[in-house]
C-alpha cells in the first residue's frame, strides 16, 4: 500500500520543488537501512587525535582522590598521572591538559606555587614529559586559580579587583617555568585582556618561539563549572564575572575576543564550555584560520555521568553523540574527560 505524502510529487508542495521525481522516486531512508551503509555516509566522525584528556594531580597524596561530582574522575597522585598519561598515548589521544592542585597551605594571594619550579603542576609536566615524551601534546593550565587563596584568576589590588595587568606579568612568569618544565602547549585560561600577545612576548624573548598558545578565547561565567572547582580544590570567593564571558551575549564579543586573539598571536582558540554555546563554536569555524577546540566541561560530563547512573539515558551513546556534535559544529579539538575512553571505541 503506498502512502500518501502531502506535498509530493505534482502537489506543488516542498516534496515535489527541487527533486524530479519527488516521492517515492526520493527515498531519504535508503542511506539509512543498514549499519554499514550508515557508517559509509556519515558526515562527521571524532577521531581520537582530535580529543585532549584533561587530567589533575594533587600534591600531598598517596592514592588518587576521586572527584565526587565526576564520576570516574581522580585528583592523581604523580605515579597515576604517568600511567594516565601513558593510556592515553596508546589509545591514540592527541592531547593532555594537565591541572596542578597544591596543598592549601601552599596558596597564597599571587599564586606563588603556580611559578616556583617545584610546585606540583610543574614537577607533573616533568614527570609526564619523561614518561613518554613527544608521543602525546602536552598542554599545561595558565591560570592562577588553582594556586590562589582567594581563587580568582588573577592578582587582586587594593579594593579586591582583578589587575588586569599585574596579572599579566604573573602569566609571563608561569608560561616561562611550565616551558621550561616540559609544556609543548601552553593554555592562557584567566581571560585577561591582552594575554597572548603578553606571553607570546615573554615566550619568544626567552627563546620558546616554538611553544604554541591555545587560547581561551570564549570562556564564558557558566554554572557549569561547579565540579571542575572540587576537582581543583578552587577557594574562589564571589564570582568571575567581570573577566569571563556573559551568557547573555551573542557572538559580537566573542568574535571581537578572537580577533584580538588572533592578532596577538594565538596558534589555537577556544570555546568553552561545550554544548550550550555551539552557535559560537559554528562562528569560530568559519571565521578562525588557525584550529578551533572547545572544551566539554565539567559539568557536562557530570550530567550524563549522573542520568546515565540514574537509568535515565544510555550513558555510551550520549557520550558518542556529544562528542559529534562538537565535529558538526566545526571543531578540530575536543577537551574532554573522556577522551580515553572514547579514543578506544573510535
Amino acid at each position: 500500500m503506498t502512502a500518501h505524502v502531502p506535498g509530493g510529487a505534482g502537489a506543488g508542495g516542498v516534496g515535489s520543488g527541487a527533486v524530479p521525481g519527488g516521492f517515492p522516486s526520493v527515498r531519504p531512508r535508503r542511506l539509512r537501512t543498514t549499519p554499514a551503509m550508515r557508517r559509509m555516509v556519515t558526515e562527521h566522525r571524532p577521531h581520537p587525535a582530535d580529543l585532549i584528556l584533561p587530567v589533575f594531580v594533587r600534591d600531598g597524596i598517596s592514592e588518587p582522590v576521586p572527584v565526587s561530582s565526576m564520576p570516574g574522575v581522580v585528583q592523581h597522585t604523580r605515579e597515576t598521572l604517568k600511567k594516565a598519561a601513558s593510556e592515553a598515548v596508546r589509545a591514540g589521544v592527541g592531547g593532555i591538559m594537565i591541572y596542578g592542585v597544591p596543598e592549601e597551605a601552599d596558596k597564597d594571594a599571587v599564586g606563588t606555587a603556580g611559578t616556583d619550579p617545584e610546585g606540583i603542576l610543574q614537577v607533573a609536566l616533568r614527570d609526564v614529559r619523561a614518561e613518554v615524551g613527544d608521543d602525546i601534546v602536552i598542554m599545561s593550565d595558565l591560570c592562577l586559580d588553582e594556586t590562589t587563596d582567594h581563587g580568582h584568576c588573577g592578582v587582586l589590588d587594593a579594593q579586591g579587583r582583578i589587575d588586569n595587568d599585574a596579572t599579566l606579568e604573573r602569566y609571563a612568569e608561569m608560561a616561562r617555568v611550565q616551558v621550561e618544565a616540559g609544556a609543548h602547549v601552553l593554555g592562557p585560561s584567566g581571560m585577561m585582556d591582552g594575554q597572548i600577545g603578553y606571553v607570546r612576548r615573554a615566550l619568544d624573548k626567552a627563546g620558546h618561539q616554538d611553544v604554541a598558545l591555545f587560547a581561551y578565547t570564549a570562556k564564558y561565567a557558566s554554572a557549569f563549572y561547579g565540579p571542575f572547582r572540587e576537582a581543583v580544590g578552587s577557594s574562589l570567593k564571589g564570582d568571575r564575572n567581570t573577566y569571563q564571558q556573559n551568557p547573555a551575549n551573542n557572538a559580537r564579543e566573542a568574535l571581537r575576543e578572537l580577533s584580538l586573539d588572533a592578532a596577538e598571536g594565538a596558534d589555537m582558540v577556544m570555546v568553552k564550555p561545550g554544548l550550550p554555546y555551539l552557535d559560537i563554536l559554528r562562528d569560530f569555524a568559519e571565521r578562525a584560520e588557525v584550529p578551533v577546540g572547545v572544551y566539554q566541561i565539567s559539568g557536562e560530563y557530570a550530567m550524563v555521568e549522573a542520568a546515565a547512573q540514574n537509568g535515565w539515558i544510555d550513558r555510551d551513546r550520549a557520550i558518542m553523540e556529544t562528542l559529534t556534535s562538537f565535529k558538526r559544529a566545526g571543531a578540530n579539538l575536543i577537551l574532554t574527560y573522556w577522551a580515553t575512553e572514547a579514543a578506544g571505541k573510535l
